[in-house]
């Protein structure tokens, strides 16, 4: 340790030198990611979405838009406007309203969370279908699945968490 190098300079100069020395030109690697769309015979893509207890299946094919869980149309079987509202949310992030038919079957859970899980499959097969999609759906959180379940009761509570009436006496 003769010489102490005391400044972010003298550090650069030091790793310049070192680099001439070995014959290394320092280099920045950029790492891309080349993702090759998805898609079956018929021009599909497919992809799994859950939320709680809801598993959902998604199709997706070039189109005019129309919607169809469990056979049904969107607004007969989210009749809410706020879970329709949900299941067009990545398309809007997209924008891509109106560019393809979804075909989804969903099991399980209640209709806010099967909502939710078609919403997740809609977001993974776009991505799927359209590589160049994903950053923008990875940047709105559609991509990740939201793990939070509902939590199970235990023994000697009236809930999960809520205790019986504590009496003295």
């Amino acid at each position: 340790m003769a010489d102490e190098i005391k400044s972010l300079e003298g550090l650069e100069a030091v790793a310049g030198e070192v680099a001439e020395a070995q014959g290394d030109a320092p280099v920045q690697a950029e790492i891309v990611i080349d993702r090759e769309p998805v898609k079956d015979e018929l021009g599909r893509s497919y992809a799994t979405g859950k939320r709680k207890d809801a598993v959902a299946r998604v199709w997706i094919k070039p189109g005019s838009g129309k919607v169809t869980v469990n056979g049904r149309e969107q607004n007969k079987y989210f009749a809410r406007p706020v879970l329709q509202m949900i299941l067009a949310q990545p398309f809007g992030i997209t924008n891509t309203e109106g560019q393809f038919d979804v075909f989804a079957t969903v099991k399980g859970g209640g209709l806010s969370g099967q909502a939710g899980a078609v919403k997740h499959g809609i977001s993974k097969a776009l991505q799927l279908f359209d590589p160049q999609l994903r950053p923008a759906l990875k940047a709105a959180g559609f991509l990740t699945r939201d793990s939070r379940v509902v939590e199970r009761k235990k023994y000697g509570k009236a809930k999960a968490r809520k205790s019986f009436q504590f009496s003295k006496r």
